[in-house]
């Protein structure tokens, strides 16, 4: 007779070893690519840096940084940026560039898994960016705990920005289904969001504002989610 709370376990550790799997998935991408997404700012940032310059926030925090093109942006335009990833070569390639650029004074490097609590105190930071942090190989759950996480960091009144690729993306249902609305395809796991899963995870904030934009040349379909901290 099958045990179905076997079985269910059994399905839950294989899923999680996928997901944690990304990690090194993403280290050997930017190992094997300097510039994996270019090295000019995204215009998510740009966007955000206007918006936050107009309401004087200068403490950062940036989740999911990449090899930092949006991270030395933000610095060379007068934020302090406190930098949490979990790719320690993307990290090293953010280090490089910052002293080589100077930098670095306005930058700080964490290595941190962002399903563990934010290393960061209570009201903190005035703003928190991520592009595409949110739609990587993470759970409902997992980004329920996340944006609380990220409320708790904000200062009353900080914004909370960040962009997801959506259900209406190209890529949306191909390749391997992974569990909630996650797909993998070319070994990289992307979570696809919905209007209703913007709405889940602004539980706490005032309304989140959502433009829908795209980027890249499939081209990636996105929303670009703004909300704030009463």
């Amino acid at each position: 007779m099958i045990n179905s709370r076997k079985v269910h376990k059994y399905l839950r550790w294989q899923l999680d070893t996928i997901l944690n799997a990304q990690r090194q998935h993403w280290d050997n991408s930017f190992c094997n690519n300097g510039d994996m997404f270019g090295a000019a700012a995204s215009a998510p940032a740009q966007w955000a840096a206007v918006r936050l310059q107009q309401e004087g926030k200068s403490q950062l925090l940036e989740l999911g940084a990449g090899q930092g093109r949006d991270t030395l942006f933000f610095a060379a335009n007068g934020f302090v940026v406190n930098v949490l990833d979990y790719s320690s070569s993307g990290l090293a390639a953010i280090q490089a560039k910052a002293e080589h650029s100077g930098l670095a004074s306005r930058i700080n490097l964490t290595c941190h898994d962002v399903r563990q609590p934010l290393p960061l105190a209570d009201n903190s930071v005035d703003a928190c960016f991520s592009h595409m942090l949110f739609c990587m190989a993470l759970t409902t759950a997992e980004l329920q705990q996340l944006s609380r996480e990220v409320l708790r960091v904000l200062r009353p009144g900080g914004l909370h920005i960040y962009t997801v690729r959506h259900t209406g993306d190209a890529d949306y249902g191909k390749g391997i289904h992974r569990g909630d609305d996650m797909y993998e395809n070319n070994g990289f796991i992307v979570h696809f969001f919905s209007r209703d899963k913007v709405a889940l995870l602004a539980q706490g904030y005032q309304a989140a504002a959502v433009e829908e934009f795209t980027e890249g040349r499939l081209p990636r379909r996105l929303f670009r989610v703004t909300q704030r901290k009463a």
